[in-house]
């Protein structure tokens, strides 16, 4: 009978079956020729003492016992090119999920997306890298495949109670994944990568007739009666359904003025804000791996560092090691970061959101907006950033100790930020009690993370679209809106997600909650 084991090896005997299988034959006793096939389970690093180690869980066969392994499959389709229709607006992560989630019950999509399909929307994201020319319906943030497809694509979620992560992850491996991220313990695509997946999954929908129409930005939701009509296009154009998943993303301002402006019960929300710190991948390998060398076996080095600060938590967010920063701005007239890294990771620049927890008191300054407060508060800083970068997408930027000094750096290096940086003392965009509590932060992230603290690390300012600013209200048990029949707020624009894992669980739930509504 197969047997499954629990051990932690060096990094080498990871990397190497041969290796492998001579120390699990000592370890079970037997000879190494005896074990027909090692799988493993879940792999993750142990990096707290000096030798590190790898965490592997495994299932040994041993010659004449029958592999369980079997390939990972799509669900079963079928035609619903002529089945009720439900409109799903967004096609990032929760309205892609929701739509096949549709289709895998019977249900036709109709998934309208303001943006350009995957790879055009590469066009725009050179214009704004060279250009700093902001397309508002195709960015970072908007297009087919939502803001991780171009961010990074990782997979890793706290959200175990949300809903079934494994079925996701098997979905991403079925449409072309690697089946790697079944196994690791912080599973990541890649930009390079993703974009593919994210097309397959499009045509999939459409081969079983579903719609998915790009450059197609709603204006309006037809509503009577307190209950869903349908929605009207910026071409004029009138789709009806009593069925709409809202799924527009944590950066869609115009639909949250729109819900605001058509009195749809919305709420402000705290997030969080801050910078996008970048260092050497060297250093951070040297770090967290206590060596001056990380060696082949060992992937480049990821951080996750957390502190309270004046009774606000400062962390580390979307980590991304041997990546890259770029611009995420979706109008013009602002600056905005993120980070993403290829599948490799092998850029030599490692960078993370280093963001302060933020609370609706915050937000007084801008209560005359309402609901939307947070969002104008968000959208301030953003412009204060553009406006002291001299009204370009190039970056406030400042060296790590001459901003806990508040000194302007004379000097910023090269960074992997292309539309360049401005010198700034990277206070002045934020409020005065956030800039002190993140210069308090970085002193403390030093105390733990010895080397950390150091000037040749750059901070980018602002890290500021980390979540939504705004909650769309639903009801626990239906997923329906509080005031709205038919309407099913839905992902991180709603504010019930956090990552592609825990939108994607959020567009097939909603899916599954209209099902069961229509039955």
């Amino acid at each position: 009978m197969p047997r499954e084991l629990l051990l932690q090896v060096t990094p080498e005997i990871a990397a190497n079956e041969l290796l492998l299988k001579d120390y699990l034959s000592k370890q079970i006793k037997v000879s190494s020729h005896e074990i027909q096939h090692v799988s493993i389970l879940k792999r993750s690093i142990d990096a707290r003492q000096k030798a590190i180690k790898i965490n592997l869980k495994v299932v040994i066969y041993l010659k004449g016992e029958v592999l369980q392994k079997s390939k990972i499959e799509l669900p079963i389709y079928k035609d619903v090119s002529k089945a009720q229709e439900v409109i799903v607006v967004g096609a990032g992560p929760a309205g892609l999920f929701a739509a096949l989630q549709l289709v895998e019950l019977g249900l036709k999509p109709i998934v309208l997306e303001r943006g350009k399909d995957v790879r055009g929307r590469r066009r725009d994201l050179k214009a704004i890298n060279r250009e700093h020319i902001v397309n508002e319906d195709s960015n970072y943030c908007f297009g087919e495949g939502g803001a991780g497809t171009y961010s990074d694509g990782k997979l890793y979620t706290r959200s175990k109670k949300r809903g079934d992560i494994t079925r996701i992850l098997e979905l991403l491996v079925a449409f072309g994944a690697s089946e790697d991220i079944l196994v690791e313990a912080h599973p990541h695509i890649g930009t390079n990568k993703l974009p593919k997946i994210i097309e397959d999954i499009r045509n999939k929908i459409i081969e079983f007739g579903g719609q998915v129409l790009f450059d197609t930005r709603v204006i309006d939701i037809l509503v009577k009666n307190n209950e869903v009509e349908g929605v009207v296009t910026q071409n004029g154009d009138r789709i009806l359904a009593n069925k709409l998943i809202l799924a527009t993303g944590h950066s869609a301002r115009d639909v949250f003025e729109l819900l605001d402006k058509k009195k749809i019960f919305i709420e402000a929300k705290p997030f969080a804000l801050g910078v996008r710190a970048e260092h050497s991948q060297q250093l951070i390998d040297s770090i967290q791996y206590s060596c001056d060398y990380r060696g082949e076996h060992l992937p480049p080095a990821p951080y996750s560092i957390v502190k309270q600060v004046n009774g606000r938590g400062m962390y580390s967010f979307c980590m991304c090691p041997g990546g890259v920063i770029a611009p995420c701005a979706t109008s013009p007239g602002e600056v905005v970061t993120n980070g993403w890294s290829p599948s490799k990771r092998d850029q030599s620049t490692a960078n993370s959101g280093i963001v302060v927890e933020l609370k609706l008191e915050d937000f007084k300054p801008f209560a005359k907006f309402g609901a939307l407060a947070g969002m104008e508060f968000q959208k301030s800083i953003e412009q204060k950033a553009w406006r002291l970068a001299g009204e370009t997408q190039k970056v406030p930027a400042q060296r790590m100790i001459d901003f806990t000094q508040s000194k302007v750096s004379t000097d910023i290096p090269k960074t992997s930020y292309v539309p360049g940086t401005t010198s700034v003392e990277v206070g002045q965009v934020f409020p005065g009690f956030l800039a002190q509590i993140m210069r308090q932060g970085f002193l403390e992230f030093g105390k733990s993370m010895r080397g950390y603290l150091t000037n040749e690390a750059i901070l980018h300012a602002p890290e500021s679209r980390t979540s939504s600013p705004v909650r769309i209200p639903r009801n626990h048990d239906t997923y329906e809106h509080l005031q709205i029949k038919g309407l099913y707020p839905c992902g991180e624009g709603a504010g019930y997600a956090g990552g592609i894992i825990s939108a994607a669980i959020d567009g097939e739930k909603c899916a599954l909650m209209i099902a069961a509504s229509l039955k």
